[in-house]
């Protein structure tokens, strides 16, 4: 639970801090998104594991939410296709949590 709540918060700091305070880990930045939307859901489906509709909201919700957020900020700028590709990684995400909630059920009843 907690790891997927302190992903959204650093989420938001790298995604509304000025450009030049924002982490960077991958050459191209829709990579950067999918990957960190992608760890965000898998915490919350496994941290949340009967809310998947809560989580698949949430994942949605703040994507939109904050690519809106950075029109409000002088240096940043929100676009649709940002929000695309971190709502896919929070769908991979979903999906690779969902999976793996499996996996550990099937295993638990061996």
């Amino acid at each position: 639970m907690v790891i997927g709540w302190l992903a959204l918060a650093f989420i938001a700091f790298a995604t509304l801090s000025p450009i030049g305070d924002r982490p960077s880990f991958a050459a191209d930045p829709h990579v950067e998104h999918f990957a960190a939307f992608a760890v965000m859901a898998l915490a919350f489906v496994v941290g949340y594991p009967r809310r998947a509709m809560l989580v698949m909201l949430l994942v949605v919700f703040s994507a939109f939410t904050l690519e809106t957020m950075q029109l409000l900020t002088p240096d940043r700028h929100g676009h649709l296709a940002d929000a695309i590709f971190k709502v896919a990684g929070g769908l991979a995400g979903i999906g690779a949590g969902q999976l793996l909630l499996l996996v550990l059920r099937n295993q638990s009843r061996r």
